[in-house]
């Protein structure tokens, strides 16, 4: 679901963390179902449990920074049509710290991607 080159930099971000190196790290990965609400903007993975790491708004009102199984997230499928519930958006570009992603999803209750609503909550 996840090109290969991303999952190594969010394996490499998740490193960072167990080392104590912990940073602020943007998100590498945007999924989104094609069907719903939901988003996830993801920085890191365990690769051994495939659970990744990042902000995750279900389409509910209340975005949080939280774990996802990429495996169980693979595994959904539209009940009538059989197609992946859940896509990867190659065109996206993490280009602020999942903080200000968070701080951004809290005020409007969901995940944005608006450069002058991140730009602003960045400085």
């Amino acid at each position: 679901m996840i090109p290969q080159n991303l999952i190594e930099i969010m394996v490499h971000n998740a490193q960072e963390v167990q080392n104590l190196l912990a940073k602020d790290h943007a998100p590498v990965v945007k999924l989104h179902s094609k069907y719903g609400k939901a988003i996830w903007l993801l920085s890191e993975l365990d690769p051994v449990n495939n659970i990744a790491f990042g902000l995750c708004d279900l389409g509910q009102g209340n975005p949080e920074l939280s774990y996802v199984s990429l495996s169980d997230l693979a595994s959904l499928r539209h009940a009538r049509l059989k197609v992946p519930m859940v896509e990867t958006d190659l065109a996206f570009e993490g280009k602020y710290p999942m903080s200000v992603y968070l701080k951004a999803a809290k005020s409007n209750k969901r995940i944005t991607e608006d450069d002058t609503i991140l730009a602003s909550l960045a400085g």
